[in-house]
């Protein structure tokens, strides 16, 4: 591998770890660097997966404070994003790389727009609903990260925007927290799909690919979560609006 790709793809690691953590959407990035260089989508993309893990534990990591009392919450989720993950790497390996291209970008738009009208959805549901763990929204919850889970298995790009859109619509807490559970859920999803891929299908995996992209994306981690959590909640919501409308155009043009 030269050794300009060796540090394109170091520099792409470590932007992916960084817009991840921060917001998500890292994978757009990554995959179109890939695609440059000449590998194959299927390829490219399960390599890319197996490599993005490393970011989301140094971001998680750097989250520790705002995921602090929120046990509860993780121990209802997380197994969701599993089983959404498992599904979604599954449908991978059986269907066409282009299924999800027709919907992802409307899956986007609407989070985008939970995620603008977050602070007043909230205010109503706390207003109709006080109960933050009533039956009706935990179902929602449970459906939105289950589905996202499944889109973060399959491809990926803008599952943390997903994530905040839905949390934001049914949770109370701050947008920092939401975005602490938003990176503990990506990266489960990820690595759920990553081991899958190792095991079912490690003859697509570059792994001199992956592992550039975890040591660029490990250190990009710990760079979005020192950025990430000095934002405001108004920076921080139009940052998550400008990243998703360019994932947006990206997928569309």
């Amino acid at each position: 591998m030269p050794w300009y790709e060796v540090v394109a793809l170091l520099a792409a690691g470590m932007a992916a770890g960084t817009i991840n953590t921060i917001v998500g959407s890292g994978t757009l990035i990554t995959f179109p660097t890939l695609l440059f260089f000449g590998f194959a989508p299927l390829v490219a993309n399960v390599s890319n997966t197996v490599g993005l893990v490393a970011g989301g534990l140094t971001g998680i990591h750097g989250y520790r404070e705002e995921l602090a009392g929120q046990g509860r919450t993780l121990r209802r989720l997380v197994p969701t994003s599993f089983l959404g993950a498992v599904t979604g790497a599954v449908l991978l390996l059986a269907l066409p790389a282009s299924a999800f291209d027709a919907i992802v970008p409307f899956l986007i738009a609407a989070a985008l727009l939970l995620v603008l009208l977050g602070r007043r959805l909230q205010a109503w549901a706390a207003t109709r609903h006080p109960d933050q763990e009533s039956r009706g929204r935990r179902v929602l919850m449970t459906v939105g990260v289950f589905a996202a889970g499944v889109y973060g298995g399959y491809f990926g790009a803008a599952q943390g925007v997903l994530l905040v859109g839905i949390l934001s619509a049914l949770m109370t807490i701050s947008l920092q927290h939401i975005n602490g559970l938003k990176n503990v859920l990506v990266t489960v999803a990820n690595a759920v799909a990553a081991v899958i891929f190792i095991l079912v299908a490690p003859e697509r995996i570059n792994w001199s690919v992956a592992a550039l992209i975890a040591v660029g994306a490990l250190a990009g981690g710990y760079v979005g979560a020192r950025v990430g959590r000095r934002l405001s909640p108004v920076v921080l919501r139009g940052l998550i609006v400008v990243i998703g409308v360019v994932a947006i155009a990206k997928m569309v043009f």
